[in-house]
């Protein structure tokens, strides 16, 4: 083998050496600013959790649909919980491009749950169907609370997913 053919076999293994590292370095965000805020977010959704969302009952209550609440905020609870704490302190940990259009996209889906669950909690529950709405105990302070920060982490998450060239 001469010095030429060592050279560029040296230089392919270069070549394919950087470009893995390009791979990876293009997988990565840097929120910067907008991960204390996203971390905000996340306490005030942990926060939350403690408040009252329906009538006297707490929001951590109603993630294990107590009191007959309803699917809606139990979905909503748990999508908070899922894609709002746990899917946020992932991606914020491991800095993932793709994990930040998990979350942007899941925290997208949990607001819009959460305008639903306000709704229902407004508008009364049916009981069994063909049978009059019952009024129900109404939306407390905690989930509209959850709502707006719920929201808000969309919106921050959107900001960061869309960064990357």
């Amino acid at each position: 083998m001469t010095d030429e053919d060592r050279q560029k076999d040296e230089f392919d293994e270069f070549r394919a050496e950087l470009s893995q590292v390009e791979r990876r370095v293009s997988r990565r965000i840097d929120p910067g600013l907008r991960g204390v805020r996203i971390a905000v977010a996340v306490l005030v959704l942990l926060v939350t959790a403690v408040l009252p969302w329906i009538g006297d009952t707490a929001g951590w209550q109603v993630l294990f649909g107590g009191a007959g609440v309803g699917v809606l905020p139990v979905l909503f609870a748990g999508a908070l919980l899922g894609v709002g704490v746990v899917g946020s302190a992932l991606a914020l940990a491991l800095r993932n491009w793709a994990l930040s259009w998990v979350c942007a996209l899941g925290s997208c889906v949990a607001a819009v749950l959460g305008m639903l669950s306000i709704w229902t909690q407004q508008t009364g529950r049916v009981p069994v169907p063909g049978q009059p709405r019952l009024p129900g105990p109404g939306p407390s302070f905690g989930l509209v609370i959850a709502e707006f920060a719920a929201i808000a982490l969309a919106i921050m998450w959107l900001r960061v997913a869309s960064t990357r060239p």
